[in-house]
Order: C-alpha cells, then sequence, then structure tokens
C-alpha cells in the first residue's frame, strides 16, 4: 500500500481554518500527527491483527492522531517514513524489511522519529541487532496448553501516562513471553508475577511492557495484544493511548 499521494491529501484536508481577518499563529490548529502501523508477517500470523488495527484507528479518531496500515515493506523510505510521527510494529512477525528498508528506518528513528512495538514485535528480526536494541528484547517462548492465562502483573511505575490508570497489581489473561537479549538500558513499567501462573523462564525478573530513549527516539513496548479479546479491554486500550502519546511526546 502506497501513502505518497494519501498523506498530502490528509493534510489539506484538515487544516480547515475558520476565516479571521488577522489570524495569529496560536488561532491555526496544529494538523493531527499521523501513526504508522506496520503487521507485515512472514512467520507466525496473529488473528488479532485486524481487531488491533481497528483499536488502534478507534484510539486515533478519539484522540486527535491519525492511523495508517500497512504491511508493504516498501513504505519504509524516507519520503513515505517522514509524514509519520510514530511507527507502531504490530505483531509483526520474523524478517519484515530488507537491508535498504533497514537503513530507511534507522534513518528515521535518528530523525526523531518513534516507535512502539506490541506484542510479538519482538518475535521479529532476530538478525538486526540494532532493531533489537529499539525494541528491547527477543521473544523466547511461552506457556502452552493453554497459551492464554491469567497472570499478576506488577506495576512498577504508575507514573508514565500508559500505566497511570493502573492499581499496584494488574490482572489479566493473555499469552505471556518468555524473552532473551533483554536490553538493560530500558526502563521497565510492567513485570510478570511468575509465581501467579505456570511457564514463566526469566524469573523474578519478567519485564512485560517498558520505554526508553534509543538512538534519539522514543520507544516503547509491551507484550499484551495475543487475542482480539485484549484489545477489547477498557484497561489495555488505556495503556495502548497512554503509550502512543507518550511516543507522540504529548506526555
Amino acid at each position: 500500500m502506497k501513502f505518497y499521494l494519501i498523506v498530502p491529501f490528509i493534510f489539506c484536508s484538515i487544516l480547515f481554518v475558520n476565516a479571521q481577518e488577522n489570524p495569529t499563529p496560536e488561532d491555526v490548529p496544529k494538523p493531527p500527527e499521523l501513526v504508522l502501523v506496520f503487521s507485515k508477517t512472514t512467520g507466525y500470523r496473529h488473528k488479532s491483527i485486524e481487531k488491533g488495527v481497528e483499536t488502534l484507528r478507534k484510539l486515533g479518531r478519539e484522540n486527535g492522531f491519525i492511523v495508517l496500515q500497512t504491511e508493504s515493506s516498501s513504505d519504509f523510505n524516507p519520503q513515505n517514513l517522514n509524514n509519520y510521527r510514530l511507527v507502531i510494529f504490530l505483531n509483526t512477525t520474523k524478517e519484515v524489511l530488507d537491508d535498504v528498508q533497514q537503513k530507511a528506518f534507522e534513518k528515521y528513528i535518528r530523525n526523531e522519529g518513534s516507535f512502539m512495538g506490541i506484542h510479538a514485535a519482538t518475535d521479529t528480526e532476530y538478525d538486526w541487532p540494532w532493531y533489537g536494541k529499539l525494541v528491547g528484547a527477543y521473544f523466547e517462548s511461552h506457556p502452552n496448553d493453554p497459551n492464554i492465562i491469567n497472570a499478576k502483573i506488577d506495576v512498577l511505575n504508575r507514573e508514565h501516562p500508559s500505566t497511570a490508570h493502573l492499581n499496584d497489581t494488574w490482572k489479566r489473561s493473555d499469552e505471556w513471553y518468555n524473552y532473551k537479549n533483554l536490553n538493560p538500558d530500558v526502563s521497565v513499567l510492567l513485570n510478570l508475577d511468575e509465581t501467579s501462573y505456570e511457564g514463566g523462564k526469566n524469573g523474578k525478573n519478567h519485564p512485560i511492557a517498558w520505554f526508553h530513549e534509543f538512538d534519539g527516539a522514543r520507544a516503547y513496548y509491551t507484550g499484551g495484544g495475543h487475542s482480539k479479546a485484549s484489545f477489547d479491554e477498557p484497561d489495555f486500550q488505556q495503556h495502548l493511548l497512554g503509550a502512543i502519546e507518550w511516543c507522540l511526546g504529548r506526555k
């Protein structure tokens, strides 16, 4: 999907200003930020992707940003990426970008873009070390039979906009990833209590959501979002919204 013509049309459509004799800069509304959701898969494909896109678009409509989706790697070029304030990897899997596209994305991040990964974003691009540091970890395994189970999450930081609405603990069901190659430089927001479920392999240090600044950009990851039901949860929706607003620099 190409957005070269769509994006200028969006900007032209939203810059409507009431007629005034001498409008000041304060009177001219800022155009809403554009957010690109990338959901390409070359490995396992989550059935929740479409629901996730629908939820992110809803959050955008209600909160003043515009969400566009693509599964075309060719959209990762400087001309297109520069239109977006944030790129979200939604349940991407395995190799999704070639070398040229990877370099374009690295340049975008270094030029004050921002990144957010949801769930299987850590099951992506294992041979791209830069991406591994950006997303903050790689997927290693998850519990099976069942894979979606209830667990207790310890909220370590309630000052971040993605967790400010939560209590000290958060109980919810999802597919809980175990991680490898955890980036020690991230700030952990949520930590899984492995005593509350079976199948955890990270021990007491089992982060499930974190943020950091990397190569000059804001980067965020949440491990939730495996199932369609996740995207219907009000608390999870608020969690996503807070993360997006932080990535956009609003908070």
